[in-house]
């Protein structure tokens, strides 16, 4: 059981942080970013199902009860939920995600179910009305029509029988999270300090059913500490981690770098939500070669 006692919280969206429109454009005031970021929710906790759908449930596919559901959780909520990003005691942290985060984006946004992040695997779209994300005590609730008409909807569906789905996932722009540090447990039984990044606003871009591990790589993890600290912008966080992993100075360069977001409010997606995650990569690999780091593939 980890014994939380928050201090020296800092807020990584003050006002005069980013506003909703410098968050759509991947910009930021300060030389601070918004940028895309991805996480995952291991089958065993993402309650993935196929049903049919109720009688009295609103569906778009008519007459037709026994079209079939995919239900299941793309975020879960607070503490229980909590999970680590990287190596929390030496050049990572840990995470969780406020009850609420994604409120204000429902009521905005036009989100899409996809697979593996891949925007030309549409499975259903809000504004289609063959998408239903809603928020309860536990998560992010996903509620998506499936085409039979699609065949990688059938092939969704088939992966899900056969355990080639691990889980679900999430794309989205972190707009406001405080930092704050908590004490944990160790196997050992002592108990050390951590930093823990609680999200309390994200701009929820789309959901995706994934087959990639659940475990993420080390060039994923230093990915997402990157893009975190950037956010933060607290340069004595920094310095601590770049100790323990100095490729994390020349990482946080690249993310700092102004993009464009996926989306604007009336704009198509032109290139995949994993655009920015290829970029990092093919950085992360010549810092692989600089710094002999053994890089998943």
């Amino acid at each position: 059981m980890q014994l939380d006692r928050e201090r020296r919280g800092t807020d990584a969206s003050p006002s005069n942080e980013p506003t909703s429109e410098d968050a759509q454009s991947g910009r930021a005031r300060r030389g601070r970013v918004s940028v895309l970021e991805e996480r995952n929710l291991p089958l065993a906790g993402a309650d993935i199902r196929i049903e049919r759908a109720a009688q009295d449930e609103d569906t778009d596919e008519g007459d037709d009860v026994s079209a079939e559901r995919f239900r299941g959780y793309a975020s879960k909520f607070g503490e229980e939920a909590r999970y680590a990003i990287g190596n929390p005691l030496t050049w990572g942290f840990y995470e969780e995600v406020a009850p609420g985060t994604f409120t204000k984006t429902l009521s905005e946004g036009d989100q899409r179910m996809l697979i593996d992040h891949a925007s030309y695997y549409v499975v259903s779209r809000v504004s289609a009305g063959s998408l239903n994300l809603a928020q309860d005590k536990i998560g992010l609730a996903v509620n998506s029509a499936l085409d039979p008409d699609l065949s990688y909807v059938s092939d969704l569906k088939a992966n899900l029988r056969n355990g080639n789905i691990t889980g679900m996932s999430i794309g989205f722009y972190c707009l406001k999270a405080d930092w704050s540090t908590v004490e944990i447990e160790t196997v050992d039984g002592d108990t050390v300090e951590a930093d823990l990044r609680t999200i309390r606003e994200a701009r929820l871009i789309e959901v995706s059913a994934v087959s990639f591990p659940a475990s993420p790589t080390t060039e994923a993890e230093l990915s997402s500490v990157a893009h975190a600290l950037a956010q933060r912008g607290d340069a004595a966080a920094i310095e601590k981690r770049v100790a323990f992993r100095p490729e994390l100075r020349d990482l946080l360069e690249t993310v700092r770098e102004p993009r464009e977001s996926t989306r604007g409010d009336d704009v198509e997606p032109r290139e995949g939500t994993r655009r920015h995650v290829d970029q990092v990569g093919l950085a992360m690999r010549g810092l692989a070669a600089r710094y002999a780091l053994p890089l998943s593939r």
